[in-house]
């Protein structure tokens, strides 16, 4: 039962990440990969601290937002490949702006998520 939890969250998850792709900008940095990074590591630090204050919420429900969504809709496999494509170019600022842009602001993401999580308790 779990792998249809997960399945079903990770469907939400990809169809939010297709959205945001659709987004029309014109720009040879990857920006729309970056915020959906941002945004995925927002939600799954609200999610674990939501989880940690509510010792009653079902494990179902835990693997449907955190595995299923944030894992459908996070793009971390795809911002290392646009990574390494900026560097394989050797636009090396680029590349070098992007990934410490995305590790840093992805741990941010993770720490507000978590403080959004307070205001929920």
């Amino acid at each position: 039962m779990s792998f249809i939890f997960v399945a079903m969250g990770g469907a939400i998850g990809a169809m939010g990440r297709y959205a945001i792709s659709l987004i029309p900008v014109k720009t040879g940095f990857p920006i729309l990969t970056l915020i959906t990074n941002i945004l995925g590591a927002i939600l799954i630090g609200f999610i674990v601290g939501v989880t940690v204050s509510h010792e009653n919420i079902s494990p179902n429900k835990v693997l449907f937002w955190k595995t299923g969504v944030c894992g459908g809709f996070t793009t971390f496999s795809t911002f290392s490949l646009e990574a390494c494509t900026l560097l394989e170019n050797r636009a090396y600022l680029a590349g070098g702006i992007y990934i410490a842009l995305s590790v840093a602001c992805c741990i941010l993401g993770i720490l507000c998520g978590r403080r959004l999580a307070m205001m929920f308790r």
